[in-house]
């Protein structure tokens, strides 16, 4: 049964990332940006997919729960604990990425404890809060389906479907690997993006996003940040994962572009705004 959890931001600005795929190296840095930037955990909120590609399953756990911020279970995190074969990101059988989740899943099944597991188990799978006058929610894919991929080009009546259920006035979502920002009569989806992949921009800057209130005015900020991501691509490589995924942490290209919308499809190589 899914478990939704009320919390209380405090202050006018929260950090938001998503989607560490196990890349340590990452998640590292994006700590370092925060702790400068004056982001104390209580105003951080990751929204799922702390698993997936990378090398390092448990020990991205262990820093997420260390670090005390607030997080949901991604689709991930959610087959893990339930102790499932497959990952749950509804990829089409026989694609590439069906294909290649078929090696990544399993070595992050095998790598994480039976601890981290009992852990995932007590973690909200959606959060709800208030800021500055209106009632934000936190999904992973969506409301309706942890595993949905929600873009910029998908059509506003499907994100709408997710604002009536969910009764709220901003929605953060995720997983589908891509940093943007939607509005349409006083509604507001944002998706930070991903830290654990590149956007498929040609850049090997990974992404996340500062939503800020200022005399109640919402802002949203897309932010990109640099870190170790040669050391992230030589973990995946010793450990033998997909080739091509760890080849992206280096190219900032995807190695393909299954799940993606023809629109997002013709962006691949773009700098992002």
């Amino acid at each position: 049964m899914s478990k939704t959890q009320s919390i209380s931001i405090s202050g006018n600005s929260i950090l938001l990332f998503g989607g560490v795929y196990s890349n340590l190296q990452a998640l590292e840095a994006l700590k370092e940006i925060a702790v400068a930037k004056g982001f104390t955990p209580d105003r951080i909120i990751c929204n799922g997919d702390i698993v997936g590609y990378c090398a390092q399953p448990e020990e991205s756990l262990n820093f997420i729960k260390d670090w005390g911020i607030h997080s949901i279970t991604g689709n991930v995190e959610q087959q893990l604990r339930e102790g499932q074969e497959d990952c749950g990101c509804d990829f089409v059988n026989g694609t590439r990425c069906d294909i290649f989740s078929r090696q990544w899943y399993p070595y992050a099944q095998q790598n994480v404890s039976t601890e981290s597991v009992a852990w995932l188990k007590q973690m909200p799978d959606f959060l709800e809060f208030d800021f500055a006058g209106k009632k934000v929610a936190v999904v992973h894919g969506s409301k309706s389906h942890v595993s949905q991929f929600v873009f910029k080009s998908t059509p506003w009546k499907v994100k709408q479907k997710e604002f009536e259920l969910t009764k709220a006035d901003v929605i953060i979502g995720g997983h589908c690997g891509l940093p943007f920002q939607d509005e349409k009569n006083g509604l507001l989806w944002i998706n930070p993006g991903v830290i654990g992949m590149p956007a498929n921009d040609g850049q090997t800057d990974v992404w996340y996003a500062i939503l800020s209130s200022d005399e109640g005015e919402l802002k949203v900020e897309h932010h990109h940040f640099s870190y170790d991501h040669v050391l992230a691509n030589q973990l995946m490589t010793e450990k033998g994962l997909p080739a091509s995924y760890a080849k992206t942490l280096l190219t900032g290209i995807w190695d393909n572009c299954d799940i993606l919308p023809e629109e997002e499809t013709k962006a691949q190589g773009k700098v992002i705004m």
